[in-house]
């Protein structure tokens, strides 16, 4: 079955820097768009970002844009987030996820910025 193992996350200050890892397994990774959505405390899912299977398309949230870069390593079945000048507002649990609405989606790893 799919399995999406997220990684990476913790506390960081206002304008740090984390970087988010996803293995997949169960599933031909190298073949399939994916995706990074968050959920922030009392909100719902929000797409923050997709990149095509071969990783020549990228696509972005416009509140992360410029901060934010997805990209993937196929031969590793892994998914990245580079996050930088994070915000307060970013703090959320992340998830990766084989569809933009989060359905098939991780167990996720917590953001946290603050000061």
């Amino acid at each position: 079955q799919v399995q999406l193992v997220e990684s990476g996350g913790g506390l960081v200050q206002p304008g740090g820097s984390l970087r988010l890892s996803c293995v997949g397994s169960g599933f031909t990774f190298s073949k399939s768009w994916m995706h990074w959505v968050r959920q922030a405390p009392g909100k719902g899912l929000e797409w923050v970002a997709s990149i095509s299977n071969g990783g020549q398309i990228t696509s972005y949230e416009d509140s992360v844009n410029d901060r934010f870069i997805i990209s993937r390593d196929n031969a590793k079945n892994t998914l990245y987030l580079r996050m930088s000048s994070l915000k307060p507002s970013d703090t959320a649990v992340y998830f990766c996820a084989k569809d933009e609405r989060g359905i098939e989606r991780g167990h996720g790893t917590q953001v946290t910025v603050s000061s």
